[in-house]
């Protein structure tokens, strides 16, 4: 008894050591994090002269009136209806195609031809898309779709779309197939057995695909610079790069329309973060 009472005192003050060393651990690392994020918000603030002068300090005056110029010089509420129909067209095709071959695959795993064409479909993992861009460079333009919203959809979708039928191949898995079973009993067919009850138990995988590939669509800029060719088409991305001369950069103008065009991600994820964290858990866990 003696000896039990003289150890909790002891594992307590372990205890306490541990958490403290990783708190202070843990604050080193986000104030790692935080320093390139500060750098680039105050920056934002300051005039060239300013921010080469004191990079770290604060701005001497707060003037956002360099947030209008570049909102008006990126032409942002085009560029942003762009970027958006991007997104979401890449994101609803992978998520939807995805699913369904995923979920057909698994279903008929049996099968050898559904074997031999998941393997086909998880070849597209082993290479980047940039290695054949001449070929769909060709391909785009004898379909007519050259200077296109939809050549960078269609191109999003094919390169997201094996990871995606990937992982849906797997949280099928998880998925008992007497549900489906007890359906056909009731007269549902495939389609309809997949829609009304498969679909609502992938949710955690559909919310884990449907972030990557926000973030993937969102953040692409090859794709767009190789199809997107007149102004009207272009996404944030093709904006920001017009700041960056053959010479020189103007940061000081740069920075604002990288802000501009971070925030809708940063409002997408505070929006949506319960969402975020759980879809992402849920589909570990699967």
């Amino acid at each position: 008894m003696t000896t039990t009472a003289t150890r909790l005192p002891s594992v307590r003050r372990t205890r306490r050591l541990t958490a403290g060393i990783s708190f202070v651990v843990l604050s080193v690392l986000a104030v790692i994090v935080l320093i390139p994020i500060y750098y680039l918000l105050v920056t934002t603030f300051k005039s060239p002269a300013e921010a080469a002068a004191n990079p770290m300090a604060l701005p001497a005056t707060w003037d956002i009136s360099v947030y209008v110029d570049a909102f008006v010089k990126m032409e942002y509420p085009r560029a942003f209806l762009n970027t958006f129909l991007i997104t979401v067209g890449s994101v609803v095709g992978v998520v939807v195609f995805g699913s369904m071959a995923g979920y057909a695959l698994n279903r008929k795993s049996n099968s050898r031809v559904a074997s031999i064409a998941f393997l086909v479909l998880l070849s597209g993992l082993m290479f980047p898309y940039q290695m054949s861009i001449l070929g769909l460079y060709e391909v785009v333009k004898a379909l007519g779709l050259m200077n296109s919203l939809l050549a960078v959809i269609l191109i999003n979708i094919a390169v997201n779309l094996p990871f995606a039928t990937l992982l849906f191949y797997a949280f099928t898995s998880t998925i008992p197939k007497e549900l489906e079973e007890a359906a056909s009993i009731d007269g549902a067919g495939v389609f309809r057995s997949f829609v009304t009850i498969v679909f609502p138990l992938l949710r955690p995988a559909v919310v884990t695909v449907a972030i990557l590939n926000t973030l993937s669509a969102w953040n692409d800029f090859m794709g767009p610079l190789y199809f997107l060719q007149s102004r009207d088409k272009q996404v944030i991305l093709q904006e920001v790069y017009r700041n960056i001369g053959q010479f020189s950069i103007d940061w000081t103008s740069l920075f604002p329309m990288m802000v501009l065009g971070v925030l809708p991600l940063v409002v997408f994820y505070l929006i949506l973060q319960r969402q975020v964290l759980g879809g992402v858990a849920g589909s570990i866990k699967g």
